[in-house]
């Protein structure tokens, strides 16, 4: 089961805003010394940078500059950035001397370790506090396990650092007077409930010296279960027994967290699919520009009603979203389920039938093809779905999932995935496509998502399961 954490709080962001700023420097300083340098030499110039930026990178990191936990004090950060740039400089400067290169490039590279300390001192100030301005967009959404007197302390000090959540409120885990209820979204004991109806992507627990374990491991067997995301910020001594294998230890201030989780929270993976989600997507849109056209005129011809059928889904832990596909059936098809439900081909939540009557000629070829799922690139431009994740549900169905059901939406729902490439409308339990979806959700990395993509090119073309 891959459950990967490494890298989790490194803040990818920084990295790369350090290694652009580097790089603006090096062009600002070749066009200074354009005339000095011959293109020839330029070259040897850009070693220099890319050793210099490699080991300042690496020392920040070591130093856990690159940890969103860390608190921003602006003297300690300007310690780590001076002492992680004077390394860098001075091996650079040893290997400059070494191999004796031309006095130009040694003024050129000289020139750029003294602008460039400037540009990353300047850069580290303005990021920091741009980050931390903006720590809720697209932040995972966060209830807190406690009372409040605890919520505002924790709280405090999760504002010094460049942490993102969207904090949505506190949870209750023992009677308060009314006066300090402020944000509260209800007792301990409606757990499943306040998950469903907020949304929540993560829950911490702040956890008080005469919790017992049982007590806490129970409400996190229900989150995890249900994949959500927990951290328990608790006191020293609770940490090495409450350490599993699918956890990881860190710290915000003095306070140290154990994070329980079922999806992948490495950023760097996170920031890999992400970033290829939204190329793949904007080529294939590109690409396929002509084909849905001609798919929209074919639709508009052949019956009555909008090109685009748009309908209410279901996406990250509750979310919801308006799904975009070509229309294939008629226009009141919704109107027509009820008296068709009979013949439902499915077992469980889902609806589906081999000849549904309410399919249209041309929804039928384009259902036949897959050309109907195409606009819902522009949902994974948009980020609210993955190319690769699992099937996006209905807002009723997931109202009758079981708590175990809800896992399958701990991630972005995908245009393909394990159900997608197993059968499709070949699978006819419900069950076993929630099966594949947590297959998928317990094993995902890159390599399988590519894996994923190849395999569906292939069911595309045999029309394996369609229809």
């Amino acid at each position: 089961m891959n459950r990967s954490n490494k890298g989790a709080n490194t803040n990818i962001i920084q990295i790369c805003v350090d290694i652009l700023v580097l790089m603006i420097v090096f062009f600002i300083e070749r066009k200074v010394y354009q005339g000095v340098i011959l293109k020839e030499t330029y070259p040897k110039c850009l070693a220099l940078v890319v050793v210099f930026g490699f080991i300042y990178i690496l020392m920040n990191k070591e130093a856990r500059l690159y940890n969103v936990t860390l608190f921003f004090y602006i003297d300690r950060f300007w310690r780590i950035l001076t002492r992680s740039w004077v390394i860098s400089a001075g091996i650079t400067m040893g290997l400059m001397y070494v191999y004796n290169p031309h006095e130009a490039v040694r003024r050129f590279h000289l020139s750029y370790l003294v602008v460039s300390y400037v540009a990353l001192v300047i850069e580290m100030v303005i990021s920091r506090f741009i980050q931390m301005s903006f720590t809720t967009y697209r932040a995972p959404r966060v209830a807190f396990v406690g009372t409040f007197e605890e919520y505002e302390k924790f709280n405090y000090f999760l504002n010094k650092t460049s942490l993102k959540i969207d904090e949505v409120g506190y949870i209750l885990d023992k009677p308060m007077s009314e006066k300090r209820k402020f944000n509260a979204l209800g007792k301990i004991e409606d757990m499943e409930e306040i998950i469903r109806n907020n949304e929540i992507d993560q829950v911490f627990f702040i956890l008080h010296n005469d919790d017992s374990i049982e007590t806490i491991q129970k409400n996190i067997d229900l989150c995890l279960e249900m994949g959500v995301t927990v951290r328990v910020v608790m006191d020293v001594s609770y940490t090495r027994r409450m350490h599993r294998s699918d956890s990881f230890v860190s710290s915000v201030g003095t306070f140290p967290i154990i994070t329980y989780h079922t999806i992948a929270l490495n950023t760097f993976e996170r920031v890999i699919k992400r970033l290829m989600d939204f190329v793949i997507a904007v080529v294939a849109t590109i690409i396929l520009s002509p084909l849905m056209l001609i798919t929209a005129l074919a639709i508009k011809i052949d019956s009555p009603g909008p090109v685009f059928f748009k309908q209410k889904r279901v996406g990250q832990n509750g979310r919801t979203f308006n799904i975009y596909k070509f229309r294939s059936m008629c226009i009141d098809a919704e109107d027509k389920k009820e008296k068709l439900m009979d013949q439902n081909e499915m077992d469980g939540f889902m609806f589906k039938i081999k000849d549904d009557p309410r399919v249209t000629r041309v929804g039928r070829f384009i259902r036949k093809t897959s050309i109907d799922e195409l606009p819902q690139l522009f949902n994974v431009i948009r980020g609210e779905m993955s190319l690769v994740g699992t099937r996006p549900p209905t807002v009723e169905e997931v109202s009758q999932y079981k708590r175990g059901q809800w896992r399958r939406i701990s991630i972005k729902p995908g245009i393909t995935g394990m159900w997608q490439i197993s059968g499709r409308n070949d699978i006819t339990s419900f069950d076993e496509v929630v099966e594949l979806d947590l297959r998928y959700i317990d094993n995902w990395t890159i390599w399988l998502d590519i894996e994923i993509l190849f395999k569906t090119v292939g069911v595309l073309v045999t029309k394996k399961g369609a229809y």
